[in-house]
């Protein structure tokens, strides 16, 4: 196996590991409390620790080894588990039934810490990508990282369900302390050469810190950049639509069993695709690619719950989660052509702050304004009156009428972006920067894909 290949495996069961913990946290504090307030505010502290710790994990992997800064994730994810364990261990009686208890909430920010450290992996990952990768093949290496991301989310729910249901938090937190300490060990006998050069003597050298204006002015001098990072924002931002109502709508349609086996192998998509891209790549302009599956999937969301009906529902999944990779794997693909490669971990750190902060907002919105608002309008309200005759009534109509307005939204919006100017100059400064290589010799001077 080609260094590459290994560290995606080590990334695939990191991957599972923290998102297991992270999934059966929210489980198993629903179960022991009772509140939904306690799973949202799970949500709310991954929301802020994510928006608060991307850039700074950036600057880390920047800063060292990138292998070096996947190893120390893995140190310090073991480190906070283990604290973990030891407080499930001396828990005192019912102290974990009291949703706004201390120590219940002492607990999950450990546990949410251990999780968040493995973010530097995936920044890492994007980095390395880069180094080790000739530039006409990163998109589809690209591909495969997605594919790995589709994998984990495949197997973190069902693994996670059965060890909150059988072993409870004792069993997921011994489980993600044996398997953290093998990927640290897997990852230790891996060579890689990140053709990193010591500095001569007397040579100047950029202190190591974060910088957020030196990152801020690399974006910006990148004509289109931050209108990319902002437009994939508001992609997570309406993609929070699907974390908030997707199940609630599923189980309105068909019994909890059927849901689930549903979705497991809908979720193969990710894969796929992951596959596909692979193979094939994303063309030459990975941001015309972006924005074409992006008119794809919000068409998709206009149509797809327009009519009660399972099988509308699970082709419009399937569609979605298909093409999520290709934008995923697009976005990085632009980013490591157009953002120097020092800079790249905190530009990603960055981009990943702002996206992956929008989906958990809307989650928190969109909930109680499809209760309060929405479904009684589509139930006894003037929805109903208007249109029920045909789009149909009661709160999973509600629920489905939230994921029409969402596509219909996400639809124009992309549709603007196609237009736009920010997507000429982004496009112009991708095409400038493959003729650079091109005249240089191309980025594979700099790689090492054995």
């Amino acid at each position: 196996m080609k260094p590459f290949h290994h560290l995606l495996a080590n990334n695939l069961v990191a991957n599972i590991t923290n998102y297991t913990v992270w999934f059966a946290v929210t489980f198993w504090a629903f179960i022991e409390t009772q509140s939904v307030f306690a799973t949202g505010m799970i949500a709310g502290v991954y929301l802020v620790l994510t928006a608060a710790l991307g850039i700074w994990l950036g600057s880390i992997v920047d800063h060292n080894s990138k292998r070096l800064a996947m190893l120390g994730s893995s140190v310090i994810s073991a480190v906070f588990y283990a604290l973990s364990l030891v407080m499930v261990l001396l828990e005192p009686e019912g102290a974990f039934e009291n949703p706004y208890g201390p120590y219940l909430w002492g607990f999950i920010l450990l546990i949410m810490l251990g999780v968040i450290a493995g973010n530097i992996r995936s920044i890492a990952l994007a980095t390395l990508v880069t180094i080790l990768i000739p530039e006409g093949e990163r998109d589809k290496a690209n591909g495969l990282v997605g594919m790995v991301t589709g994998i984990g989310f495949l197997t973190t729910s069902v693994i996670s369900g059965f060890l909150v249901a059988y072993a409870g938090m004792f069993g997921v937190l011994a489980f993600a302390l044996v398997l953290t300490v093998l990927v640290f060990l897997h990852l230790s006998l891996v060579k890689i050469d990140e053709g990193r050069v010591e500095p001569a003597a007397g040579e100047t050298v950029e202190p190591k810190r974060v910088d957020l204006a030196g990152t801020i002015r690399i974006i910006g001098a990148v004509p289109g950049l931050f209108a990319l990072i902002l437009f994939a924002c508001f992609n997570n931002f309406l993609g929070g639509v699907f974390m908030a109502l997707l199940d609630a709508y599923g189980l309105s349609l068909v019994s909890v069993q059927v849901w689930g086996l549903l979705f497991g192998g809908l979720s193969t998509a990710f894969i796929i695709s992951g596959i596909v891209i692979s193979k094939t790549g994303l063309g030459k302009n990975p941001i015309r690619t972006l924005l074409t599956v992006n008119v794809i999937t919000w068409a998709v969301c206009c149509v797809f719950t327009l009519q009660s009906s399972i099988w509308l529902l699970a082709i419009g999944c399937f569609i979605w989660m298909l093409l999520g990779p290709y934008a995923e794997a697009a976005e990085h693909t632009t980013l490591q052509k157009v953002v120097p490669l020092e800079r790249q971990g905190r530009v990603f750190g960055f981009a990943q702050s702002v996206e992956q902060s929008a989906s958990p907002l809307t989650a928190f919105l969109i909930g109680p304004l499809t209760q309060f608002v929405v479904i009684p309008f589509m139930t006894d309200g003037a929805g109903a009156d208007a249109i029920g005759s045909w789009f149909g009534t009661g709160p999973d109509r509600g629920i489905a009428l939230v994921f029409t307005v969402a596509g219909f939204i996400g639809l124009v919006v992309t549709i603007l972006a196609f237009n736009s100017r920010y997507y000429r100059q982004l496009s112009a400064a991708y095409a400038n920067s493959a003729n650079d290589d091109d005249e240089n010799g191309g980025a594979a001077a700099v790689a090492n894909p054995a």
